[in-house]
């Protein structure tokens, strides 16, 4: 881990290419939030893809807008949820058709990091 950040909507842990979040219980993920990731991407990847991570242990809503400013990142390359919700499957579906690149459920943050690994390697050479 780079560094980390705990914010009051969420905690927030930077790696060397991805981002991983859990954000806080009861909350309303929305598009202002949005400014931390580009401030994010600007500062530790510069130009780099990574890869966001949700890890969606609390109970939670998201507008699904927030995602077409998510779009908005160049270098910001796919978006991975971890959940073992079944409610999320759908939450997720809902979500992925407002965002325009690479998008999955996963049930660990291991699974997701295999995932994740694919596709930094997939555009590293593409931006």
């Amino acid at each position: 881990m780079i560094t980390s950040f705990d914010f009051s909507f969420c905690k927030v842990e930077i790696y060397k290419d991805y981002i991983l979040t859990v954000m806080t219980e009861g909350i309303t993920v929305i598009p202002k939030y949005n400014h931390l990731l580009q401030m994010a991407a600007d500062q530790y990847y510069n130009n780099k893809p990574f890869v966001y991570m949700s890890n969606r242990i609390h109970s939670y809503s998201v507008n699904p807008t927030i995602h077409l400013e998510m779009n908005k990142i160049p270098n910001l390359v796919g978006f991975a949820v971890i959940s073992n919700n079944p409610i999320q499957e759908m939450q997720t579906e809902l979500e992925k058709s407002f965002f325009e690149k690479e998008y999955k459920l996963f049930n660990t943050i291991k699974s997701a990091i295999v995932w994740k690994e694919k596709i930094i390697e997939k555009y590293t050479y593409l931006l």
